[in-house]
């Protein structure tokens, strides 16, 4: 194996095309870029930086001719925590007002047509990308996972379509991706009950590859994978790609546009807000479909 030359990029590079950012760092060593989310928040969750800055990331990447696959994954235990709901919170104030009307709620759908670009540009990045997972993936981080060309875990990995808890509709991609993955009935069963699951049956239903005995291993893994794939004759590796996503991307593409006009519509509730009000107050919501 070659001598790791991963070095942070601090934004000050030959181009100064990378970073810094707020929500995650990125390192190159040879042709692997490895992304890590970092926050702000606690467990990597995803805020308001996260969704901005993603598809810039993975943009830059895209264009980088020395960037052949990229490993994503989470610093510390968690890949993330998902949805950094107190930081997001004021961008849904607006549509959740008493006399919200088609102003605030074009509003809103313009901004889950922004948020959906974080994981459609992970999709779309014509260098693969390996995820690797250890700890919590909740809602936020399914929908980045899931564009991801694959996926490794470690053993403590555990996965959560979490939306339907705080009375939502997850929107970010899960639903338009996951059941190309898992299959319906499993994508049906995750997303309607928000159960959580282990990597185990991560790994049965085929979410994710392979299952390493830690962050450690799984972090060997998934730089292995990436650096294999980064051998191989790079446009052949594009098209690859563009072959694999060519008869998905219509379908995909239909449902994310169906379900950011869904949430503009109905998201706003008076369960909603319970599920907002119990996440500030630490106790468990009470709907009323209402």
């Amino acid at each position: 194996m070659a001598e790791d030359t991963r070095t942070q990029d601090s934004g000050a590079d030959r181009e100064g095309r990378y970073g810094p950012y707020e929500s995650m760092t990125v390192e190159r060593a040879g042709h692997v870029a490895e992304v890590t989310l970092t926050g702000p928040g606690r467990g990597n969750a995803m805020g308001p930086a996260f969704w901005a800055e993603c598809p810039r990331v993975f943009a830059v990447l895209d264009a980088d001719p020395e960037v052949r696959a990229v490993v994503l994954t989470g610093a510390g235990k968690h890949f993330t925590y998902g949805l950094d709901l107190p930081a997001v919170a004021p961008s849904l104030g607006p549509v959740l007002a008493p006399g919200a009307q088609a102003k605030e709620r074009t509003e809103f759908h313009d901004l889950i047509l922004a948020m959906q670009e974080a994981a459609s540009a992970v999709e779309r990045c014509r260098k693969p990308v390996v995820a690797a997972v250890a700890g919590w993936c909740i809602g936020g981080g399914v929908d980045v996972i899931t564009a991801a060309d694959f996926r490794y875990a470690s053993a403590d990995a555990r996965f959560s379509i979490r939306e339907v808890k705080v009375g939502m509709v997850a929107d970010m991609g899960t639903l338009a991706r996951i059941a190309g993955i898992v299959g319906e009935g499993h994508t049906r069963e995750l997303a309607l009950t928000g159960r959580d699951i282990d990597a185990a049956r991560a790994e049965r239903i085929g979410l994710v590859n392979d299952v390493y005995e830690d962050r450690d291993a799984l972090l060997a893994a998934a730089r292995a994978a990436a650096q294999e794939i980064a051998a191989n004759p790079p446009l052949v590796v594009h098209g690859i790609k563009s072959v694999l996503g060519h008869t998905r991307s219509a379908r995909i593409d239909a449902s994310l546009r169906y379900v950011a006009a869904w949430n503009a519509a109905f998201l706003p509730s008076k369960d909603l807000g319970e599920a907002m009000a119990a996440v500030f107050e630490k106790r468990t919501p009470e709907f009323t479909g209402h």
